[in-house]
Parts: structure tokens; C-alpha cells; sequence
């Protein structure tokens, strides 16, 4: 990635084709050693291409990747049979837990925040 990010670098500072060593000097810049082969792959693969239409392709590409925020919720197959009921008592359940041990913490250092 650092590859790409220092190819982007020297393209948005006005070099249409960056070479290896305008690649090397953008990474010893910031300390970073310079891996030949790697770096010759990224040369290659985004040589001739202009890179707006290759960013532009990228985001179409990052369109189609799933986001987070799906929960994975189990059912019994049966609601009439307390399917639903089972994921809300799990969570009532969940947070009386995290209420005993917050009060368990108090009392196991002996003195309150406030006392």
C-alpha cells in the first residue's frame, strides 16, 4: 500500500508516470525502506494508466463490498413458539450481567467515586 500511496503522491505532484526513484526519494522521505520488487509491481501494473479513470474504477469496485452493520441474529424457525422472544431475553439478560459487574467493581475497591 505504501507502494500505491507514494505512486499517488508523485502522480498528484505532476509526474504522469512516476519512476522507481521518484517512488524511493517519496519513501526515504518519511523513513521507509523501499522494497525493488514490490514497487516494480506497482510501477508496472499502474504504468499508462491515467489514474483518475483507475480511482474512479476503484470506487465502482468498492460499491459492490459489503459494509458492516449486519447482525447475524439466530431463529428458532418457529415465532409462534418464542423464536423471537429467545434474542430479546438473551440481550435483557446480557445487560443485568454487565449491572452486577459494575456493581461488583464498586465493592471490590471498598469506596465509591462520591463517598
Amino acid at each position: 500500500m505504501r507502494y500505491v500511496a507514494a505512486y499517488l503522491l508523485a502522480s498528484l505532484a505532476g509526474n504522469n508516470s512516476p519512476q522507481a526513484k521518484d517512488i524511493k526519494k517519496i519513501l526515504d522521505s518519511v523513513g521507509i525502506e523501499a522494497d525493488d520488487i514490490r514497487m516494480e509491481k506497482v510501477i508496472s501494473e499502474l504504468n499508462g494508466k491515467n489514474i483518475d479513470t483507475v480511482i474512479a474504477q476503484g470506487y465502482g469496485k468498492l460499491a459492490s463490498v459489503p459494509a458492516g452493520g449486519a447482525v447475524a441474529v439466530a431463529s428458532s424457525g418457529a415465532p409462534a413458539a418464542g423464536g423471537a422472544a429467545a434474542p430479546a431475553a438473551a440481550a435483557e439478560e446480557k445487560k443485568e450481567e454487565k449491572k452486577e459487574e459494575s456493581e461488583e467493581s464498586d465493592d471490590d475497591m471498598g469506596f465509591g467515586l462520591f463517598d
